[in-house]
C-alpha cells in the first residue's frame, strides 16, 4: 500500500508534522518563513523539499510540482498559518493584520492543490475573532450569493469559504492534555475532506482525573521521570539573575507563584505590575509539579509569564520543553538557547497531532 502524501505549509519546526508522519503520511514539501524554524528543519529532514520563503510567493503548482503531484492527488495539505492575529492577548486585528492574511493564503492553496483532506490549527481567539470583508461575495446558508460589507466571524467565513470549494469541514478546539500531552494547550482545529464517509475528531484519551474510565493527565512529574529513565540532563538554559534568583527561592516548592510571597515582597518582584490590573499568574511562577504545565512561550523567563521549574531554581529547560511537546528528543535545534526556546515553544505538541492526523488517515484509508 503506498505511503499517504502530505504538504505541510507553516510548517515551523515541524512539531504538526511529527504527529503526521506518525499517522503513516509522507511529508513531502515544507513551507517556512522563519530562518531558525528552517534550520530545524533542514537538519532533522534533510530529504522534505523546503521553501524557505513568504508563503504569499508560492503557488500550488509549484508544491505540486516539488512533490511530484498532480492537481488532486495530494492526500493532505498540513499547516498552522500564524496566530498573533488571534491571541486573546494584546490587540486582535484579526484578519485585518498581515498575518491573519495567512488564513487566505492557506484557504487559496486548498483551492489551487485540490488536497484530499486538510488540517489547520489554529489559537482558540480564532473562535470570537471577526474581519471586515467589504464588499466581498459570498454564499448565505440559503446558498445565494450575498456581498459582506461589514464584520463577519472567522471561524464561519472559513468553513462558508471551504463548503463552496466543495469540502466538509468540522472544527473543535482541543485541549492537549485530554490527549496525553504533559501541557494544558488548548488549540482550535479544522478537517476538511473532500472523500466520502465519516470525518470525526478523535476522542479523548486522558481526563483530569481520571474521569469516564480514561487515563488521567500526564503531569511535569512524569516528564521528569521520562527524561531521567532517557539519562537526559537538563543542562540547556538560562539561569536566573540574581535577584530574579533570590525571589524565586521564595516561592513554594512543588508549585506557586507571587501570591505565595509577603506582600512587600511580592511589590518588590513585581515592581508597577503589582498595583495593575489584569492576568498576574505568570509572575515568580513555579510550575505545578504534579499537573500538566500551562501553554509553553517562546521563552520561559520573561517576568510576567516565567514557567520555573517546580523544584529547582531556574526555569524550564530546552530539554524539557522538547519533552513537554513531544519532539524526539534527539531533535536538531538552532545554536542559540533563544532559539530553540522559540522554535520548540511556537509548535503544537506532535501527540495531539497524531490523533488529529490519525483521525484523518483513517478516513482517507476508508475510502
Amino acid at each position: 500500500m503506498r505511503k499517504m502524501t502530505a504538504i505541510s505549509v507553516f510548517s515551523g519546526a515541524m512539531g504538526l508534522d511529527i504527529g503526521v508522519e506518525k499517522a503513516g503520511f509522507n511529508v513531502k514539501v515544507a513551507v517556512e518563513i522563519n530562518k531558525n524554524a528552517c534550520e530545524a528543519i533542514k537538519l532533522n529532514r534533510p530529504d522534505v523539499r523546503l521553501f524557505q520563503e513568504d508563503v504569499t510567493n508560492i503557488t500550488g503548482e509549484e508544491l505540486l510540482s516539488a512533490a511530484g503531484l498532480r492537481n488532486g492527488e495530494l492526500d493532505l495539505l498540513v499547516g498552522g498559518p500564524p496566530c498573533q492575529s488571534f491571541s486573546m492577548a494584546g490587540k486582535r486585528k484579526s484578519l485585518t493584520d498581515t498575518k491573519g492574511d495567512c488564513i487566505f493564503q492557506y484557504i487559496r492553496l486548498i483551492e489551487e492543490l485540490n488536497p484530499k483532506t486538510f488540517i489547520m490549527e489554529n489559537v482558540r481567539g480564532i473562535l470570537s475573532s471577526k474581519v471586515q470583508l467589504d464588499g466581498l461575495e459570498i454564499v448565505n446558508d440559503d446558498g445565494k450569493m450575498e456581498i459582506i460589507d461589514n464584520e463577519y466571524p472567522v471561524a464561519q467565513y472559513i468553513l462558508k469559504r471551504m463548503e463552496e470549494l466543495g469540502y466538509r469541514v468540522e472544527h473543535r478546539l482541543l485541549n492537549s492534555a485530554d490527549y496525553g500531552t504533559p501541557q494544558k494547550r488548548y488549540r482550535v482545529f479544522f478537517i476538511g475532506t473532500r472523500l466520502e464517509g465519516e470525518l470525526n475528531f478523535p476522542s479523548e484519551t486522558h481526563s483530569k482525573n481520571g474521569e469516564n474510565n480514561l487515563k488521567k493527565w500526564v503531569t511535569f512529574n512524569d516528564v521528569i521521570k521520562y527524561l531521567k529513565n532517557e539519562n537526559i540532563e537538563s543542562t540547556t538554559y538560562t539561569p536566573y539573575n540574581e535577584k530574579r534568583r533570590k525571589f524565586m527561592e521564595m516561592v513554594p516548592i512543588g508549585g506557586g507563584n507571587w501570591r505565595d510571597l509577603q506582600p512587600e515582597i511580592a511589590e518588590q518582584a513585581m515592581g508597577k505590575a503589582y498595583t495593575s490590573g489584569g492576568g498576574r499568574v505568570g509572575f515568580c511562577r513555579r510550575i505545578k509539579l504534579n499537573e500538566p504545565t500551562p501553554t509553553l512561550l517562546t521563552s520561559p523567563s520573561h517576568n510576567s509569564t516565567m514557567l520555573g521549574h517546580p523544584i529547582e531554581n531556574r526555569p524550564l529547560s530546552v530539554e524539557e520543553y522538547k519533552a513537554i511537546q513531544q519532539f524526539p528528543l534527539d531533535w536538531k535545534l538552532p545554536s542559540s538557547i533563544a532559539s530553540q526556546y522559540m522554535v520548540i515553544g511556537n509548535a503544537v505538541p506532535t501527540g495531539l497531532a497524531y490523533e488529529v492526523a490519525n483521525a484523518v488517515a483513517k478516513h482517507i484509508k476508508n475510502n
